[in-house]
């Protein structure tokens, strides 16, 4: 699902008659699942993809992205 805020802008004439168009700005839509799944990969890879800390990495990232939602 895309969120986007809907601004007005300021009145701009258009062949005589007064209009407002809208401004969308996007969010980050990424679900936060997705982004710690991306960090315990990095996490992984700059361990050189060392098996066995899976939960480690995960947990780890979860934090970190977590912490910057808040």
């Amino acid at each position: 699902m895309i969120s986007t805020k809907t601004q007005p802008s300021q009145p701009t004439s258009v062949a005589g008659k007064n209009s407002t168009s809208n401004v969308r700005t996007m969010v980050n839509t990424t679900p936060p699942q997705d982004r710690i799944r991306n960090r315990a990969y990095q996490l992984y890879e700059s361990r050189g993809r060392e098996p066995g800390r899976d939960e480690q990495d995960w947990f780890r990232a979860e934090q970190e992205i977590l912490k910057r939602e808040v």
